[in-house]
């Protein structure tokens, strides 16, 4: 059999691989194991109850959940099947947010995942006229919410026939969901996807990445990003076991449990387990830490793409290196990791490098929620990857530089391919608007293609800014070369209408500690080393460094103000994908933005 919607993924699993542990999922502490025909059986259940409380095909569901699971599958599953239209929502999402979707999808019930999902939905203020919760019980105080059990129904025969009939009836083309995007300003706009757009985005993956039914994930990214959902029907289609973590913070603790063989991941998770390596050097001796920041420095100039041979002299050092510091890395993360695919904001690429040195082939990604979501990938098989580049376009999809090019040959990235959304709920000008005259979808991003196949990403189209020289600066390449040093954790680069580029600079404490420590300088907490000459001076230089090497006259930093505030999705300066949402940073700190004018 093949797969056309998406609710027959799960069927294909069945038919092709049938697993005893398809998915696992955290409950009172401990993994709640499902088989691929329970979920399917629970799925016809939950579809019973949905029917039997009064919803209809067409009606609009949200789910409000802290993360992935086994629910999230068959509570999304189960909608599919009967018409119905999924719309995720972002346990980050602030409550006018959350408004926002609930009247504007006109949302008939929601799924919450637990209590505090349950109050954040009430604290926005909305009336839902159904709530169903993943939990057995409903949370404690409430009134409102169903609980699982309450809900599921063993189906009869007419509830059968009705299921039937409702799958029947949908086609490929049809509405599958709607997802709304987080957005850097304003209110998020709902992305309509149908089963056609998702199913084409599966197939291309599952061409490209190594996964199949010997192969054990752990999904730990919100399955409210199209990211993590749709590789989640591919690993579904390729049989591949599925063990959801609650949280990214219980990583730590669940890979050396499951001892997974791949995932995928955010930048941020990566730079994470870089500074707990850093924190483990901290720890050790001096021959310890010259062992660990010599395997680091290897790492971080792995020269191998794939397509050549690694020079004999590296490849003996990193052998020793693999003996001294990288088996025992992989072995903190279960010890059979060997593939990390990365999307949703730009990887450095000496992350990139590293942890591919260390035996975990790490490959970055590209895409958008309205193009559900794979643009391009940096392949696992020799000479698909280019680190520093977002990879080859997906099977399928066909990507092309706008004509209006700057001097390097960077202009708007266009999209066109069957992942391409319908449009956007109720904007259909807005729609219009990101479609060229020939039918290209306008992706925003600017960017070019490297090494004749490889797309590089260099900015975004709104966020380009002019100085008073009349120069154009795109911000987030002059962060992504900013990013390159060990001591900058996060920089937001302005300039817009000034003389020159500025840049809040948020630093990597646990490497500036480490060398405080090395370097005699007193350690107190963050907020106060900001404050510090020496630090400053430290910082400085790391700039200047890469004003000289990497930066043109233009893109120059001149002056920067350092921060000791993290920017997270739950301080409201990042979105829910980690994007930053730059008038808000600017607005918070105004002062330090006038500081360097």
């Amino acid at each position: 059999m093949d797969f056309n919607r998406l609710f027959e993924v799960l069927e294909y699993q069945q038919h092709r691989y049938p697993q005893t542990v398809a998915m696992a999922g955290r409950a009172h502490n401990q993994w709640q194991i499902w088989t691929t025909a329970g979920l399917l059986a629970e799925r016809d259940r939950l579809s019973a109850g949905l029917l039997s409380s009064g919803l209809h095909e067409g009606h609009r569901v949200g789910i409000l959940a802290h993360c992935g699971s086994p629910q999230w599958v068959m509570a999304d599953a189960a909608l599919l099947q009967l018409g119905m239209i999924p719309v995720p929502i972002h346990s980050t999402a602030r409550p006018d947010e959350i408004k926002h979707i609930t009247q504007d999808a006109d949302l008939r019930a929601c799924f919450v995942s637990n209590a505090d999902m349950l109050a954040k939905l009430e604290s926005a203020g909305v009336q839902v006229p159904m709530i169903f919760s993943f939990e057995d019980q409903a949370p404690a105080g409430s009134l409102s919410a169903i609980s699982w059990p309450e809900l599921a129904c063993d189906p009869d025969e007419h509830l059968r026939g009705r299921i039937q009939y409702l799958r029947d009836g949908i086609r490929p083309e049809h509405l599958a969901t709607i997802l709304y995007t987080s957005g850097t300003t304003g209110l998020p706009k709902g992305v309509m996807l149908s089963h056609a757009n998702i199913i084409s985005n599966v197939k291309s993956v599952l061409a490209i990445v190594p996964v199949g039914p010997g192969t054990t994930v752990v999904s730990f990214l919100p399955m409210s990003h199209i990211f993590e959902r749709m590789v989640t029907y591919a690993y579904q289609a390729a049989g591949a076991p599925v063990w959801f973590a609650e949280s990214v913070e219980r990583l730590p603790k669940i890979l050396p449990e499951v001892r997974p063989h791949f995932m995928t991941a955010v930048p941020r998770v990566l730079e994470r387990m870089y500074e707990r390596l850093q924190e483990e050097r901290s720890k050790g001796g001096a021959l310890r830490k010259k062992i660990l920041d010599w395997a680091i420095a290897l790492g971080e100039r792995y020269p191998y793409s794939g397509g050549q041979a690694m020079p004999p002299d590296y490849y003996f050092k990193r052998l020793l290196a693999d003996v001294l510091v990288f088996r025992q890395w992989r072995k903190r993360m279960g010890g059979r990791i060997r593939y990390i695919a990365v999307g949703a904001a730009a990887l450095q690429p000496r992350l990139g490098r590293l942890f591919s040195a260390a035996g975990i082939e790490v490959r970055e990604g590209y895409g958008l929620t309205e193009t559900s979501p794979v643009v391009a990938f940096n392949r696992f098989e020799p000479g698909g990857v280019h680190f520093g580049t977002v990879g080859i376009p997906a099977p399928g999809v066909e990507v092309r530089i706008s004509r209006e090019q700057d001097e390097e040959g960077n202009g708007e990235i266009e999209v066109r391919g069957p992942n391409v959304m319908t449009g956007y709920l109720h904007l259909p000008e807005e729609t219009a608007g990101r479609f060229t005259s020939d039918g290209w979808f306008r992706t925003g991003d600017v960017g070019r293609f490297e090494h004749k196949r490889f797309l590089k990403v260099t900015g975004r189209k709104s966020e380009i800014f002019k100085t008073t020289s009349g120069k154009f600066v795109a911000p987030a390449f002059v962060e992504q070369q900013l990013l390159r040093s060990p001591f900058i954790s996060q920089c937001m680069v302005i300039g817009a209408n000034k003389p020159f580029a500025g840049a809040l600079i948020v630093p990597e404490f646990v490497v500036l500690e480490n060398w405080c420590k090395e370097n005699k300088v007193h350690w107190t907490s963050p907020q106060f080393m900001i404050l510090n000459p020496k630090v400053a001076k430290l910082i400085s230089q790391e700039i200047e460094a890469i004003n000289e090497t990497r930066l043109g006259p233009v893109e120059k930093v001149r002056k920067f103000q350092l921060l000791y505030e993290p920017w997270t999705p739950e301080n409201g300066l990042l979105t829910p994908t980690m994007k930053m949402r730059r008038e808000i940073i600017g607005e918070r700190y105004a002062a330090e933005v006038e500081k360097i004018f």
